[in-house]
């Protein structure tokens, strides 16, 4: 059974930066495309970025492009989301999924596997 586990979260200032961190066991996630969503309180559930299984195509969300970004280490089964240049509308509670296929996706509903999610708070 896939589990996703996301660590990093916390509370920043704005123009800071945080290293989101998600962990994966069940499945190694070398043949899979992961993927970083979003949900604000009251909002639906946003794509972030999305990362190839070789890591060598990356998509990003127009809010978080030059901002963002995603990488993978494969060895260590885990996926990373660097976030720079915060700002108070990024916060919200950020999850990490899981694809059955190795190419990038935006559609949340394209992830069968997701973790609990890691609250990412910044400050103005």
């Amino acid at each position: 059974q896939v589990q996703l586990v996301e660590s990093g979260g916390g509370l920043v200032q704005a123009g800071g930066s945080l290293r989101l961190s998600c962990a994966a066991s069940g499945r190694t996630i070398n043949m899979y495309a992961m993927g970083w969503f979003r949900q604000a309180s009251g909002k639906e559930r946003e794509f972030v970025a999305a990362i190839s299984w070789h890591g060598r195509s990356t998509s990003y969300a127009d809010a978080v492009k030059g901002r963002f970004t995603i990488s993978r280490d494969n060895a260590k089964n885990t996926v990373y989301l660097q976030m720079n240049s915060l700002k108070p509308e990024d916060t919200a509670v950020y999850y990490c999924a899981q694809r059955d296929s190795w190419a990038t996706a935006g559609d949340k509903n394209l992830y069968p596997y997701w973790g609990q999610g890691t609250q990412v708070t910044v400050s103005s």
